[in-house]
């Protein structure tokens, strides 16, 4: 047993979405208006329970979730990483409030700056420039499915020592005549660092087109960043992590360590003819934070492969991999042969 939540409307009890554009909640049927602070207020009230059980055991990346809406009272399933969804069949948004609470509650997040009349709005834009795109990718049902979601990251900072032994050596090449003299001058280097590290950014989650998918919509501001609370999620779809910490700091490690050494070393570098590292070691001091970050995603299956586009919901930077429609590509290419092969022959003609 788990328990699901839904943000209820203060006036008439309908349930209630967050809105991009005045950063507030909003019901769709009284048209009553909330700040977080009023809808935290009431927040006991607005907490039900719903029963979930788990259909697949073993591996929990595998499992799949059924829980019962609290408004029609219809089963449905989800993902064992789904934080919430919507009801399938009368569309009210459910956060489930056990995958976002205890180790897994996410500290911060970063509210969608951008509502789904933009999003439709840039992909609009985008799609006229693409040519030979498979026209199912942006027909209207397929581009009703573009669906706001929060995806969970791990976010770092780091304050790191690191210290450089080297030999450097220094060359003077002059002429006195005919005489050419060299001086070479070696060094026992040693250099110290204090770096500090922000905005360090891994993806909590294994679906494997999220790695391209994220790294193409960077970055976010992260002075957005606010404190997580779950009425942020109302009228969205939200991730939970399946990627701890843990399975990733020494990547992170290895990665902070390289580019700690790049540095110290291209400053040391400067002073001499050559620079020979000897050792270098790193003490640093990282600390993660669980993150929920905003995506408007549209995908769409094409002959047994995923396309997908994304739009970043703070910063509306677009990313996507387009499915070619390659029937159309070949006749405008055949037509472009012909048009060059009748003007060469006109050309010719009157020559």
């Amino acid at each position: 047993m788990s328990e699901a939540q839904t943000h209820r409307c203060l006036n008439c009890g309908g349930y209630l979405t967050f809105e991009p554009n005045d950063q507030k909640f909003h019901c769709p049927y009284c048209l009553s208006i909330f700040t977080e602070a009023e809808i935290q207020t009431f927040a006991n009230s607005q907490t039900q329970t719903a029963s979930e059980t788990q259909s697949n055991e073993g591996d929990p990346k595998k499992q799949i979730k059924l829980y019962q809406c609290n408004s029609c009272g219809a089963q449905v399933y989800t993902d064992a990483t789904t934080a919430a969804t919507f009801c399938y069949y009368c569309h009210n948004p459910v956060v489930l409030v056990e995958r976002l609470s205890g180790e897994f509650a996410p500290q911060k997040l970063i509210p969608f700056q951008l509502d789904k009349e933009r999003a439709n709005a840039l992909f609009a834009q985008w799609i006229k420039h693409q040519h030979y795109v498979d026209k199912n990718f942006y027909s209207k049902e397929q581009v009703e499915k573009l669906s706001g979601v929060y995806f969970p990251f791990w976010y770092m900072e780091s304050e790191s020592v690191g210290k450089l032994s080297a030999t450097g050596k220094k060359l003077r090449i002059w002429r006195v005549g005919d005489l050419e003299y060299t001086e070479t001058k070696i060094f026992a280097v040693i250099r110290v660092g204090l770096l500090h590290f922000t905005d360090l950014l891994k993806s909590a989650l294994t679906k494997n087109l999220n790695q391209k998918m994220f790294s193409n919509v960077e970055p976010f501001d992260f002075s957005a960043l606010v404190d997580f609370k779950t009425p942020y999620l109302a009228g969205f779809m939200a991730e939970k992590r399946d990627i701890e910490y843990q399975e990733m700091a020494d990547e992170v490690k290895s990665e902070i360590t390289q580019y700690s050494k790049s540095l110290i070393t291209s400053e040391a570098s400067r002073e001499y003819t050559s620079l020979h590292q000897d050792k270098f070691t790193l003490e640093d001091d990282t600390t993660p934070k669980y993150l929920l970050l905003p995506l408007w995603v549209l995908t769409y299956h094409h002959n047994d492969k995923l396309y997908y586009f994304a739009i970043n919901g703070q910063t509306g930077k677009i990313s996507g991999v387009l499915p070619t429609n390659h029937a159309k590509l070949l006749l405008h290419a055949v037509v472009i042969c012909l048009i060059i092969l009748v003007i060469g022959l006109f050309v010719g003609y009157l020559i």
